[in-house]
């Protein structure tokens, strides 16, 4: 599979992006906003912000194909309706001003030149008051039932097709080193994860697809020497390296609950062995499995009793 990263699409959304002025707004706002949510960017000529924020506005309406639409009001063009708008207790002290309209009333508004990544928060709300979500969401959802169902092949498409619309799209970037990994392309999913934006290179579920990673390569090595580490620990509880390396073994095998027991069971005979290894061993399990797993709470609760007893 490639990895494929491209940029957001410019067509769709574009009839949704007009000029508004006093004589349409009620038509190209108000009447609008019963069938779909409205964006309006207040702005003016002068206001460097503005021209910063204008375009982010335009190309987060784009990536919602559809699902919203963004008018675009010069005040110093439309005084008469701004006036009419702060009596109705609109804040235009300071431009930009962004309001949100959904059935013919303010839903929400921001004020100045905000980043993208709080544009797209915005819209998200919206979209999910108005009963709907942006289709990068959609697909997302899509791509993460795939991967459960074991099309890793097709997931590793819809992630990457969220990531051509949201390249710091944190689940994305996850999604796809995991579908990579599924489909035994590791090499890929690392560079996959080179990829990864750097704003977004440790968010929890980006750093749960980097420790899977770097357990599987960790336990491949270890799974090939799978029988002769359980008859070391058999005839030595007290080997920690071969208890800590059939974790790992165990762990790169699917054997989550049994990987974590010998981890624990390092931790029960000595807590600090080679430096806390087994501790931070099991709590990289978890950062890989996701702290809902069943596994990690099956065991986080034993770590926290061992721990705090």
């Amino acid at each position: 599979m490639d990895v494929m990263i491209g940029q957001t699409p410019a067509a769709a959304g574009d009839a949704l992006i007009v000029e508004g002025d006093q004589k349409t707004f009620m038509q190209d706002v108000v009447e609008a906003s019963r069938q779909m949510p409205v964006l309006v960017d207040f702005w003016a000529t002068w206001c460097g912000p503005c021209k910063t924020l204008t375009p982010t506005l335009e190309k987060v309406v784009r990536a919602a194909g559809g699902r919203v639409k963004l008018v675009k009001i010069d005040i110093d063009k439309n005084r008469a309706l701004v006036q009419q708008l702060v009596q109705a207790g609109l804040p235009l002290q300071s431009v930009p001003t962004v309001a949100a309209f959904w059935q013919g009333q303010i839903a929400d508004l921001f004020q100045g030149a905000v980043p993208e990544s709080e544009v797209k928060r915005f819209v998200e709300t919206l979209l999910k008051q108005a009963g709907g979500a942006m289709p990068t969401e959609e697909m997302l959802t899509e791509a993460k039932t795939a991967l459960e169902a074991g099309d890793a092949q097709g997931a590793g498409e819809l992630f990457s097709a969220v990531l051509s619309q949201d390249a710091e799209n944190p689940a994305a970037w996850a999604g796809l080193i995991r579908a990579l990994m599924a489909l035994g392309q590791e090499d890929q999913a690392a560079d996959a994860l080179e990829q990864v934006p750097a704003a977004i290179a440790e968010h929890p579920e980006v750093a749960g697809a980097r420790s899977a990673l770097t357990l599987a390569r960790e336990g491949r090595e270890a799974a090939a020497q799978l029988a002769g580490l359980e008859a070391r620990v058999a005839a030595d509880p007290e080997d920690f390296q071969a208890r800590y390396d059939l974790a790992t073994a165990l762990n790169a095998t699917g054997l989550r609950e049994a990987a974590a027991e010998h981890l624990l069971a390092i931790l029960r005979r000595q807590r600090g062995w080679n430096e806390d290894a087994a501790r931070h061993q099991l709590l990289k399990f978890f950062e890989a499995w996701g702290m809902d797993d069943p596994a990690t709470m099956a065991a986080r609760r034993k770590l926290s009793a061992l721990l705090f007893s």
